[in-house]
C-alpha cells in the first residue's frame, strides 16, 4: 500500500478543493491510502480579511518569519509517506505564513525528509519567486521536489487586482458589481485539475518521478509568462526594502506600524497601476535582444530544479 499525505493551508477552501481533485485518481486506486493534514495557526489570520490585517501581515510574510502552529495530529507521524503533496497559497510573493511556518518546524523535518514532494500552488498570478523560496525550504528539510502544479487567476493583471482584493475582504467568490469576472482560479480549471492525478499515480506506482514534471507540463500544470518573471523579480527587490522598513516600526497592529502599512498599501496600488504598464513597455522593447535568456528562464522556472543544486 502506498501512503500519500496532502498538507495544506487554505482560508477560502479553494485550495483544498483543488487538492482533492488532484488526488482523486489516487484515492480511487486500491493500493493508495491518502491522508490529509491541515495546518492550523494558533492565532488564525481570519477570513474574510480586514484591510489593515491583510496588509499588516506583509512584513512577516515576505521576510518568512514563522508564526506558532497547533501541534499536528500524532497519527500522521505513524506512517512513512511515499509521496507528500504540499498545497500552498502565495502571500506577497512568498509561501504563506502558515506554510512557511510549518516547513520551519520539527514536524516538517520528520514528515518530508527523504520523501518525494509535489507542490500545488493556487494564486493570483505571480508564483515564480515564491516557488524558488519553497525549493530552498524543501532542501533545508532534505525533501525531494519531484513535481509542481501552479493554477492561477487567468484574468488580466489589473482586473484580478480588483477582484481578488474584493474576495479577500468580503469572503465571497462572486462577480464584483455583477460585471467583473469571478476572482481566483476558474471553476473550469479547478474541475479539470483531476487530470493531474493520472501521471502522479503512474510515477507513484513505479516509484520513479524522473519524468513526472515533464508529463505534468504536457497537460498544462505550469504556464510561465516571461513578463511576470520580470515583474516578480522587480517586486521582490521593492518588497525587501518595504518589509525591512515596516517591521522596524513595531509589532503587528501597533499604531506607528499601521500608519506605514497604510502607506505601503497606497504605494502598492500606485505601483501596480502605473509602474506595471511602464515595465511592460520596457519588457516589449527589450524582448528580442533578450529572447535567448527569456526562453532559458521559462524552461528553468517550469522545472523542479534549483539553480546551483543537482537533483541527482
Amino acid at each position: 500500500m502506498k501512503n500519500v499525505l496532502v498538507i495544506y493551508y487554505t482560508q477560502s477552501g479553494q485550495l483544498l478543493e483543488i487538492a482533492q481533485n488532484v488526488v482523486q485518481e489516487l484515492e480511487n486506486s486500491n493500493n493508495v491510502s491518502v491522508s490529509y493534514h491541515q495546518i492550523k495557526p494558533v492565532e488564525e489570520f481570519g477570513f474574510p480579511w480586514k484591510a489593515d490585517k491583510f496588509y499588516d501581515v506583509f512584513p512577516e510574510s515576505f521576510l518568512q518569519i514563522p508564526c506558532k502552529l497547533e501541534e499536528p495530529n500524532p497519527e500522521i507521524f505513524t506512517k512513512k509517506y511515499d509521496l507528500v503533496i504540499l498545497a500552498y497559497q502565495v502571500w506577497y510573493l512568498t509561501p504563506s505564513v502558515p506554510i512557511n511556518s510549518f516547513l520551519k518546524s520539527e514536524s516538517a523535518k520528520k514528515i518530508v525528509k527523504d520523501t518525494p514532494v509535489i507542490t500545488l500552488i493556487a494564486c493570483r498570478n505571480m508564483w515564480i519567486k515564491a516557488q524558488e523560496k519553497m525549493k530552498h525550504l524543501l532542501i533545508e528539510n532534505q525533501a525531494n521536489l519531484v513535481g509542481n502544479i501552479a493554477l492561477v487567476d487567468r484574468n488580466i493583471n489589473h482586473v484580478s487586482v480588483i477582484t481578488i482584493e474584493k474576495w479577500m475582504m468580503n469572503g465571497k467568490k462572486e462577480k464584483y458589481l455583477g460585471v467583473f469576472p469571478k476572482p481566483g482560479v476558474s471553476q473550469k480549471d479547478i474541475d479539470e485539475s483531476v487530470k493531474f492525478g493520472k501521471p502522479i499515480l503512474e510515477s507513484l506506482n513505479k516509484n520513479d518521478y524522473t519524468y513526472l514534471q515533464d508529463n505534468l507540463l504536457k497537460i498544462g500544470a505550469v504556464v510561465v509568462k516571461p513578463f511576470l518573471i520580470t515583474m516578480d523579480k522587480r517586486a521582490n527587490v521593492i518588497f525587501d526594502k518595504w518589509s525591512n522598513f515596516i517591521i522596524k516600526k513595531g509589532k503587528p497592529g501597533e499604531p506607528k506600524r499601521l500608519k506605514w502599512v497604510r502607506v505601503f498599501d497606497k504605494y502598492l496600488k500606485f505601483a501596480i497601476w502605473f509602474f506595471g504598464p511602464v515595465l511592460f513597455i520596457v519588457f516589449l522593447l527589450t524582448y528580442l535582444p533578450f529572447i535567448g535568456k527569456i526562453k532559458k528562464d521559462k524552461k528553468y522556472y517550469a522545472s523542479v530544479k534549483l539553480k546551483g543544486i543537482s537533483n541527482t
